[in-house]
Parts: C-alpha cells; sequence; structure tokens
C-alpha cells in the first residue's frame, strides 16, 4: 500500500506535467478542429479539461509505475 508521502510524489509532479503536455498539445491544436466518430463537436473548455485529465493520469500511471517497481530500502539495525 502507498503512504501518503508517496501518494503525493505522485501527484504533484503528475499535476505540474500534465499542465505542460496541455500547454503544448493546445499550443498546436484548436479543440475547435477535433470531431470524435467525425461529427460530435464537444465545446473547447471540454476538451482542454479531458486533455488536462488524460495527461495527468497519464503521467500519475508512469510515476506509480516507477514507485511500486522501485526496491524496497534495506532496513539495518544497529
Amino acid at each position: 500500500m502507498l503512504s501518503s508521502r508517496q501518494i503525493m510524489v505522485i501527484l504533484w509532479p503528475s499535476f505540474l506535467i500534465a499542465g505542460v503536455a496541455s500547454a503544448i498539445v493546445f499550443a498546436f491544436i484548436d479543440p475547435l478542429d477535433v470531431a470524435i466518430f467525425g461529427y460530435i463537436r464537444p465545446a473547447r473548455e471540454w476538451l482542454y479539461a479531458i486533455g488536462f485529465f488524460l495527461f495527468w493520469v497519464m503521467a500519475g500511471l508512469s510515476s506509480t509505475l516507477s514507485i511500486v517497481m522501485s526496491p524496497e530500502p534495506e532496513v539495518t539495525e544497529n
């Protein structure tokens, strides 16, 4: 189980990365040009929000995988 410190170590950097990724992607892609299934055109704000949270989840999953796969530190007793 992840501690509260590990959860914050996962969430904060992934939040920052999601902000940067959203800024980069939406600098090149206008949300009004995006059509889902060819004809559904969501509002610009919805696509900004969905994109941000999608990037946040992807970065968070990446960070979580890194923490879960890292070796446990050895505890030595004196």
